[in-house]
């Protein structure tokens, strides 16, 4: 099998896996407990095809949304505020790209980061929707109602993040030799 094949069969699972994820834990009321960020640096920093890798995630989360808005009670396209829930997957896919040589401390390092950052850029999309007002203090409340959720991000980020890295470390010694004489 070639490269190139593997990185597309690499690309189809997870983002299968990280939207079946997101799905399952949606319906077990497991808020934000799914490595979508993970997936976005993961593929940010390891897929070469950068267009791949941005639809990584925004595919999977495309994916979990379609069948919200289709099979459930849940509304999976909610309004003008999932604009920056995508744009804020996509600057955490982008700062994937940035992470250069991988190493542990750096994939935990980046998981955290973009966790933080997709915490900023999606509750401000929530802060717009104007729930707790449109001043200092709704913006305040916003962001600290969705502490809980953000505790279930950094968690599902760093298990998610360790188990892609490590097992694309795994493959990649594991197939590099056979990947190179095909």
């Amino acid at each position: 099998m070639k490269r190139n094949q593997v990185n597309i069969l690499l690309a189809i699972v997870l983002i299968l896996a990280a939207a079946t994820l997101r799905i399952v834990n949606r319906e077990l009321h497991l808020y934000n407990l799914a490595p979508i960020g993970a997936v976005g640096i993961f593929a940010g920093s390891v897929i070469k095809d950068k267009r791949m890798a941005y639809l990584m995630p925004l595919f999977s989360m495309f994916i979990a949304d379609l069948y919200f808005q289709f099979f459930t009670s849940v509304t999976g396209f909610y309004g003008v505020e999932q604009v920056l829930v995508y744009a804020a997957m996509a600057a955490v896919t982008f700062l994937g790209s940035k992470m250069g040589n991988i190493t542990p401390a750096k994939v935990v390092g980046y998981s955290l980061t973009g966790s933080v950052l997709f915490f900023i850029v999606s509750n401000f999309g929530s802060y717009l929707n104007g729930w707790y007002g449109y001043d200092l203090k709704g913006l305040m409340t916003t962001y600290t109602v969705a502490i809980p959720f953000f505790k279930n991000t950094i968690v599902s980020e760093l298990i998610g993040s360790v188990a892609l890295f490590g097992l694309y470390s795994l493959g990649q010694r594991a197939f590099a030799p056979k990947l190179q004489q095909a």
